[in-house]
């Protein structure tokens, strides 16, 4: 099932994990979902949110993407399905968050390697993202509960490989 607009804005959870909208884009909406991601993060640091306001922001976009991303799932039938860009948006804010005060190259940089991490799910990515997939809804009553959790799993590792990377290449310089 392709998303529509109609789909999008009938339930909250769907108008959640869809990105507000960013899911729909026709090319790469994992993609759009972690610019979508890097603008509102913007534009929320310069309401100036602190760092206790980001913690609790990003902690609480995590229960709240899974069961969004759990319930738009069920209801599309797909357990992990592309237009589902809600753990895109919770990882890339939480290397955001970590990698701030960065300027645009950083930020630039922070966003290739977190496309890179979760497009081509090198190592404990794929692992990840394998780990709930093939659930059968079936036979399991938790089926989509796992599923929306597999959804974002994938992502936070992800995420914290991209930190990671990061982590290593500014030791790196420090060093030098």
């Amino acid at each position: 099932m392709k998303p529509n607009l109609r789909f999008l804005l009938s339930h909250p959870a769907h108008l959640i994990a869809l990105g507000f909208g960013a899911g729909l884009s026709r090319y790469a909406p994992g993609t759009a979902g972690t610019l979508w991601a890097w603008v509102a993060f913007l534009v929320l640091q310069n309401w100036g949110l602190t760092d206790v306001q980001w913690a609790l922001l990003i902690g609480a976009s995590i229960p709240v993407g899974w069961w969004a991303c759990a319930v738009t799932a069920r209801h599309m039938q797909v357990q992990d399905p592309g237009s589902i860009v809600w753990d895109e948006v919770a990882a890339f804010w939480i290397v955001l968050w970590l990698v701030m005060p960065a300027g645009f190259w950083g930020q630039l940089v922070a966003f290739a390697l977190f496309r890179y991490f979760d497009a081509a799910k090198p190592g404990p990515v794929a692992w990840a993202d394998q780990l709930f997939h093939g659930v059968d809804a079936a036979t399991d009553p938790h089926a989509w509960r796992k599923a929306g959790w597999g959804i974002m799993l994938d992502d936070l590792v992800a995420a914290g490989c991209t930190l990671l990377a990061i982590a290593i290449w500014r030791f790196l310089q420090a060093a030098a």
